[in-house]
């Protein structure tokens, strides 16, 4: 399993209808918000395609002006 965790980038009037779409998806967990339109979230996946396939759909989200990776963690006890 693998948990990432990604910064989302949004226009600050855009700031709460990017947020209720995240958490609407159910691709991912919200951490963190600011006025300037940046969120913290989590990403968990099965391996780092699953991830990535995620992060894609997240920033194709209307009103996300970015998404990037910040950390990843692999637990590969089970591998």
């Amino acid at each position: 399993m693998n948990i990432s965790s990604a910064v989302v980038k949004t226009r600050p009037e855009h700031l709460d209808a990017v947020k209720s779409a995240l958490l609407g998806s159910g691709l991912c967990e919200i951490h963190f918000s600011d006025e300037k339109g940046r969120i913290v979230i989590t990403i968990e996946g099965d391996d780092d395609a699953d991830e990535a396939t995620k992060l894609k759909k997240i920033a194709d989200l209307p009103d996300v002006a970015s998404a990037d990776f910040a950390y990843t963690y692999r637990d590969e006890a089970g591998a």
